[in-house]
């Protein structure tokens, strides 16, 4: 009989260690999938922002956004760190040999792959520097786009796309910063003197109008018109529109919105020529 239950527990008691592996491998998963879901949560919260307004905690304090999101990818790394630590306790092996083994391997890593030392040392510099926020639109190298990460390994930019860019930190030597995530284009359209300024008016704000609810990625808001201005007495007229651009995006006004204009204007004036539409850019 006592050999029997001494069967039957020896059996049992793999049972349940595999069972316990099982529940803390669960359990540090959804313990990461709950902070990063807690971790979005605050990142999107709405905060008043003068009493009329609500904006998100990125666009208010895009510097606290950027601390949270660091805080994620160490808590997630030190949490699936100890489970590691835990399982391997279940299998009989020490966790101060686990821990010292660690160490002595992370070092000869970090020696054998210098590149992934200069990622970390790099993410830290950008994070602790305020050369990086969350939330504002950057050019790093060539891609153009919002912060949407900042990890010690990559940081990642949404493109006017909407793809997610990973670019190593060690991939980062200039940052060019946009404020206010745009930039502002000033078209300037000369209008000769025996045209109906009324109506062509009219039809260019409907051009402008038009591309903007065809490719509101790359234009950012409506296209405003400031009316039609006097450059000099008694000389000639002009009409100013603006438009707030994805940043690099200036073709869609170079070309596409100029050449539009000049074949609606050529329409009253055969003579019009593209010259006489100038185009200035200023950041927001």
């Amino acid at each position: 009989m006592t050999m029997k239950l001494a069967d039957i527990l020896s059996e049992i008691h793999p049972m349940l260690r595999i069972l316990l592996i099982i529940v803390l491998a669960v359990a540090a998963h959804f313990t990461v999938k709950a902070i990063r879901r807690f971790s979005q949560y605050l990142l999107t919260i709405k905060i008043d922002h003068d009493g009329t307004s609500e904006t998100s905690l990125t666009r208010r304090y895009p510097k606290v956004a950027t601390i949270i999101t660091i805080l994620v990818s160490a808590v997630t790394f030190a949490i699936y760190f100890v489970a590691v630590g835990m399982v391997l306790r279940e299998f009989k092996i020490s966790l101060t040999t686990y821990f010292a083994s660690a160490t002595v391997i992370g070092l000869a890593v970090g020696f054998g792959l210098q590149g992934f030392v200069q990622d970390l040392v790099i993410g830290l510099t950008l994070i602790f520097s305020d050369a990086l926020n969350i939330g504002e639109v950057v050019k790093l190298g060539d891609e153009i786009g919002r912060v949407d990460h900042i990890g010690l390994r990559f940081s990642t930019l949404i493109n006017l796309h909407g793809q997610r860019i990973l670019i190593p930190n060690r991939n980062i030597a200039v940052i060019g910063r946009f404020r206010g995530g745009c930039i502002r284009a000033y078209v300037d359209i000369q209008l000769p003197q025996e045209i109906d300024e009324a109506k062509i008016s009219t039809a260019i704000q409907a051009i402008a109008g038009g591309m903007y609810h065809q490719h509101r990625s790359i234009i950012l808001s409506p296209p405003e018109a400031f009316g039609i201005k006097e450059a000099k007495a008694g000389q000639w007229r002009y009409l100013r529109i603006k438009f707030k651009l994805w940043p690099g995006q200036i073709k869609i006004v170079e070309e596409t919105f100029k050449e539009s204009v000049v074949q609606a204007i050529k329409k009253s004036n055969a003579d019009y020529a593209p010259w006489m539409i100038t185009v200035t850019y200023r950041v927001e």
